[in-house]
């Protein structure tokens, strides 16, 4: 018997919009035939599109009930605030959905499994609650094993936090598929998880692992492909999520990176007395920092310039070639071909050496 394709109503109450509902929007923009509706009562009657920008006639609901309309089989839960919290407040929404028949799929820190009144309500009704944040128990220490793999691993690595390492690796990855190359996508959140169907949550991962799941996520992907490319996280500048960033370099250890930037972010998300450093700058920095293990050269730039006009955008891109002499696009407003062709010519030169 075949297990329907998930279709998700996915919760994003109060939350809905370009910046505030990471999960929800990712899963729109690369998984739209799995999104039945989106459930915002404060934007009920209007659509992915007009909330957004992308995402077409996807409608926006005020409740379970009316999202019910549209045969949805799972509840998604569609943010990721920062401690990964479950609002309060969506407890009943939970409860609800459960009641009318939905699994509950979440990515938040908090495990809704483990909320005994969800728990026993799932038991009963026969219902998954799948918490993708939760991670393997056999998870090992790195060693560089990766060393040994012949993909060309790539890694995005940001300015930031949340500015578009996950978006430009899906974006760069269909582009790469589409040149014939076999690309593999290694999912290290709960975003890249819900729209790849598996990876780990690093971010949830105990400290000493981080690098260990890395290193298991590229010796999975690779068995199949010539490019692997791995969701970066966090930022080697942030002081709250550094350690997952060093995780990643330390554990994927990849042979070239791809820089996620934001132009119009000019310091650190929370934490404004740190100033994010020029592209040059950044681009120096990773350099000092892969040398010791591997050393992986920035190869090219996503800029995300969703908050610019298009003139803007187009002038930041121009003057981020200018400065570091490497190609940058916007992969979602434009085209992802510079990058996708610097990864290929990248793949090109370590597969002639």
């Amino acid at each position: 018997m075949t297990t329907p394709a998930p279709r998700y109503l996915i919760l994003a109450d109060g939350a809905f919009g370009p910046r505030t509902s990471k999960t929800a929007n990712g899963c729109i923009l690369f998984t739209p035939e799995k999104v039945a509706a989106v459930l915002d009562a404060s934007q009920a009657g209007t659509t992915a599109q007009q909330v957004l920008g992308y995402g077409g006639d996807i409608p926006v609901v005020a409740s379970v009930a009316e999202g019910m309309a549209h045969a949805p089989t799972i509840l998604l839960i569609g943010i990721a605030p920062s401690g990964g919290q479950l609002p309060p407040h969506w407890h009943a929404i939970l409860r609800e959905a459960l009641e009318a028949g939905l699994s509950i799929w979440s990515g938040l820190h908090q495990f809704v499994g483990d909320i005994p009144e969800l728990a026993a309500l799932a038991r009963a009704k026969g219902l998954e609650l799948r918490d993708v944040r939760r991670p393997p128990a056999d998870l090992p220490v790195s060693t560089g094993r990766v060393r040994e793999v012949a993909a060309t691993v790539v890694l995005t690595v940001g300015s930031d936090c949340n500015i578009g390492k996950m978006t430009a690796a899906l974006r760069v990855r269909d582009a790469l598929a589409a040149r014939g190359l076999r690309v593999a996508f290694a999912g290290t959140g709960q975003t890249g998880i819900f729209i790849d169907g598996k990876g780990i949550a690093v971010d949830a991962v105990v400290a000493d692992f981080i690098g260990g799941a890395a290193e298991q996520l590229v010796l999975d992907a690779a068995r199949d492909a010539d490019v692997v490319l791995v969701e970066g996280q966090g930022s080697i500048i942030h002081p709250g999520y550094s350690g997952v960033t060093y995780g990643l370099l330390h554990g994927a250890l990849p042979h070239a990176l791809v820089l996620c930037t934001q132009p119009s972010r000019t310091a650190i998300t929370h934490n404004p007395w740190v100033p994010i450093p020029s592209l040059s700058e950044l681009v120096a920095l990773h350099d000092a920092v892969t040398r010791p293990l591997r050393h992986a050269p920035t190869i090219a730039v996503a800029m995300n310039t969703h908050d610019l006009d298009v003139d803007a955008a187009r002038d930041a891109i121009e003057r981020g070639m200018a400065e570091t002499r490497l190609p940058v696009t916007d992969p979602v407003r434009f085209d992802p071909a510079p990058i996708a062709d610097a990864i290929a010519r990248f793949h090109e030169g370590r597969a002639r050496r």
